[in-house]
């Protein structure tokens, strides 16, 4: 049978090596996990209990395509109390995790064959979600001296979209207010749709994020429920679009999804009032991330971007290697360390590259430096 050429997209190496972890775990070993990107913590407690109620006061059926009204209304209101913007819950649609606001971003705003620019380092699934759309994504080659992220110069000529994350995967840095507003100044010149990935929001250490909304509401937001709420698995997420998108994204959504999963909308509304117990999660993230960054420097990983938020260190090795992928199942082999190379987030610098995810729990994480450490002195 015949295939779709856009079908081919490249494989999301992460998961290759999370199979290869786990393969090594069935055979017996002990791996520290640091190449999955997201929390070792499961859902808040009050979103669990709130779902064992629901499903005994009756079924769990469809929802308005754009979601549940109250969670809508709730997510408009996260938007006043962090970020002083008063957004209209009309603008909110709840979405089956942020992958799939991007595919109802990326089809609402782009024709086929039009180039959408993106910083590499980055998330790889952008770059293969707008092929598998027949949309030409276009790689703007970021610099550590600009912490990983794009600046006005260097956005491409000739591109419909541009698609902006901070805090970023895998480098956990972040636009400050002046840096983001002028990459929505210069897209706004050019009529570039300007869409913006915040699903590491809440994740951060020294300085809150700025939402892309704190300055325009000509932009798609995209976040979801997966990385602060602690929620990966219940695949629920939210987008933001401006007045006149939403019956455009509504329609796609009903056609394409029918409606994000009840269930997880349920948690999902009950994990705002989980407060005191998602700080508890992110005070573990932070000791992670100060372990991490002496750590790594101390078993010879000491050039990268101090991180900003999320859970990610993006290290440079090209000292020891200019193949990540080999350095990486190396370091599985002989150190019992699971890693992410760089190709994931960069096709040709990423070679160079690893991602060391601190998601974890510290315990673990010190576990993990130990390891590398030892490995580094044996090699």
């Amino acid at each position: 049978m015949r295939i779709s050429q856009r079908g081919q997209v490249d494989p999301f190496i992460v998961m290759d090596v999370m199979e290869q972890a786990r393969a090594a775990e069935s055979a017996g070993r002990d791996i520290v996990h640091m190449e999955v990107g997201q929390p070792g913590t499961p859902a808040p407690e009050g979103a669990r209990r709130a779902l064992q109620e629901a499903m005994a006061a009756g079924p769990m059926g469809y929802t308005v395509a754009l979601g549940l009204p109250a969670l809508r209304a709730r997510i408009a209101r996260h938007y006043g109390e962090t970020y002083g913007v008063d957004l209209d819950p009309a603008r909110v649609v709840v979405t089956a995790g942020a992958s799939a606001g991007f595919v109802l971003a990326f089809t609402a705003l782009f024709e086929a064959g039009e180039r959408v620019a993106l910083g590499l380092p980055g998330y790889p699934s952008y770059r293969h979600i707008l092929s598998a759309l027949s949309l030409v994504p276009v790689g703007i080659e970021t610099r550590m001296e600009t912490r990983f992220q794009p600046v006005p110069d260097e956005i491409p000529e000739d591109v419909a979209g541009l698609i902006l994350a901070s805090p970023g995967n895998p480098a956990g840095t972040m636009l400050g207010k002046p840096e983001l507003g002028a990459l929505v100044e210069a897209s706004a010149e050019r009529d570039i749709a300007v869409i913006s990935d915040e699903i590491y929001h809440g994740i951060d250490y020294e300085r809150r994020p700025v939402s892309a909304l704190e300055l325009t509401d000509d932009t798609y937001v995209i976040n979801s429920f997966s990385k602060y709420f602690s929620m990966t698995g219940w695949r629920v997420g939210w987008m933001v679009v401006p007045s006149d998108h939403v019956r455009v994204v509504e329609r796609l959504a009903q056609n394409m999804f029918i409606c994000p999963s009840h269930a997880s909308q349920v948690a999902a509304l009950a994990a705002f009032d989980c407060g005191d117990e998602l700080q508890r999660n992110l005070a573990v993230y932070a000791a992670n991330r100060q372990a991490m960054i002496e750590g790594l420097a101390a078993a010879g990983f000491a050039s990268f971007a101090p991180p900003d938020g999320a859970f990610y260190v993006y290290a440079d090795v090209s000292d020891l290697t200019d193949d990540a992928v080999t350095l990486s199942a190396e370091i599985l082999e002989r150190a019992g360390v699971a890693v992410t190379p760089g190709l994931d987030f960069d096709p040709v610098r990423g070679a160079r590259m690893l991602r060391f995810s601190y998601a974890g729990s510290t315990s673990e994480i010190a576990e993990g430096l130990a390891r590398l450490k030892r490995w580094r002195e044996t090699r």
